[in-house]
């Protein structure tokens, strides 16, 4: 077990460079294995996830040559061969499932397991997914353990029209289209920051996609795809933390933030906390006006509201963040997650501080901010940001207090601990048996 130690009460103040999107990255080294020629990606970042897609490629046979201190990572697809009876995808990840369809194009056979998961945020069903490989013309089939995918010669295009807007079913539609002969739409898809930086890397490869950004997008598939180079962006749920960081200690982080386009909607959530972000520069920092407030609505019978669903609502990711602040900001706030039915579980956690808060369903809490806080140990979930969360509202706090099970912050923050220190956090990583 990996806990964080942290000596909170200190105002953190600093630059910081973002990472790239552990929720773009992943689904792009997954569209790799479309094509036989070398790629280049630049900006890949250290973090566990990645290294166990790079471990699997060398299992396949792929040439890979990372070097994390430069963020540049060489791969060659051109030897890789699976075999379903052998070859097994990680079960811990959620993005494997984004393996099935360039597994599907280049071997007509993939093998997923029962357990696949990601993040313990509520039920995950691969249903949505099964439904896409099955209109592309894949036969599924169930066994005790896993499921079995197969293709006999090229996949069919179609139009499909999601129940939701599912991020990676929305990427494994793209995946598949770009295989099948002829032109594919989905409707309803997801257009998230990460999705449009996929899309455009396998624009980069040569597949024709139309509608980028939007919830209509149309591929024209069937042709071989190439090889290239391509740069990652940064991650705006890394930039929105660390500004995050140092509003609710009280200091100032400053952020390099490429994309200020993407923040109109995070602004005005932090504004909510009385927190102003500023863009200038190709920075982001934050400007406050002493301690943390809820702004009261216009609506005087109303609590001030956050909430989360697909792009382009504010990201469901970023909510935890935002409930940290909730805590710390004197005055009451409702946090409405409207897609995750887990998520929330943990807020007991945050009572252990003093914090005062109500659940009102699986998808409402209510915080009670303001009120005096002490430190505490506190137990994360499996949710990366929620391990964030309660690291924000222990740094907050004058004395010392434990964040266990904090492991997921490693699944998408490289240098998480090295980046808060350089901005004055007295904090470590501690390993339990």
């Amino acid at each position: 077990m990996s806990n964080l130690i942290v000596h909170g009460g200190r105002p953190l103040r600093g630059d910081i460079i973002p990472s790239a999107n552990k929720n773009a990255v992943l689904p792009i080294l997954c569209a790799t294995l479309l094509t036989d020629q070398p790629l280049r990606l630049i900006g890949i970042p250290e973090i566990t996830d990645v290294k166990k897609i790079l471990e699997i490629f060398r299992v396949l046979g792929s040439e890979v040559s990372v070097d994390y201190a430069s963020g540049i990572l060489e791969l060659h697809h051109r030897d890789t061969c699976f075999d379903p009876k052998i070859h097994h995808l990680p079960e811990e990840m959620r993005s494997s499932i984004m393996l099935v369809p360039p597994l599907l194009a280049r071997f007509g056979v993939a093998r997923l397991e029962n357990d696949v998961k990601g993040c313990t945020l509520g039920v995950r069903e691969i249903d949505p997914h099964v439904e896409v490989f099955q209109r592309f013309g894949a036969r599924v089939e169930s066994s005790p353990d896993s499921l079995i995918i197969r293709t006999s010669g090229r996949m069919q295009a179609n139009h499909h029209w999601l129940d939701y807007a599912s991020v990676t079913t929305t990427e494994n539609f793209v995946l598949c289209a770009a295989s099948a002969g002829g032109e594919s739409v989905l409707t309803n898809a997801a257009s998230e920051p990460h999705v449009q930086e996929f899309c455009r890397f396998m624009a980069m490869m040569g597949v024709q996609i139309e509608g980028i950004g939007t919830s209509r997008v149309t591929v024209r598939g069937g042709e071989k795809l190439g090889g290239g180079e391509f740069r990652f962006d940064e991650d705006f749920h890394e930039i929105a933390t660390f500004l995050a960081m140092g509003a609710i200690t009280g200091g100032q982080v400053r952020v390099r933030n490429s994309a200020p386009e993407q923040f109109p909607l995070i602004d005005r959530t932090f504004a909510k906390f009385g927190v102003e972000v500023v863009h200038e520069n190709g920075w982001s920092h934050t400007r406050q006006n002493g301690p943390l407030k809820v702004v009261k609505p216009f609506t005087s019978n109303i609590l001030t509201k956050v909430e989360a669903a697909p792009w382009p609502y504010l990201p469901v990711d970023l909510l935890p963040i935002f409930i940290a602040l909730g805590v710390k900001a004197d005055g009451n706030t409702m946090f409405w997650n409207k897609i995750y039915d887990g998520a929330m579980g943990w807020s007991s956690e945050l009572s252990k501080f003093g914090a005062h808060v109500f659940l009102g369903d699986p998808h409402r809490l209510i915080t009670f901010g303001g009120l005096p806080l002490t430190p505490a140990s506190v137990e994360s979930p499996y949710i990366i940001r929620v391990a964030i969360a309660l690291f924000m509202v222990a740094a907050s706090i004058e004395g010392r207090s434990e964040i266990r099970n904090a492991l997921p912050i490693r699944r998408a923050h490289p240098k998480f601990v090295e980046n808060l220190r350089s901005l004055g956090a007295v904090v470590d990583w501690v390993e339990e048996d």
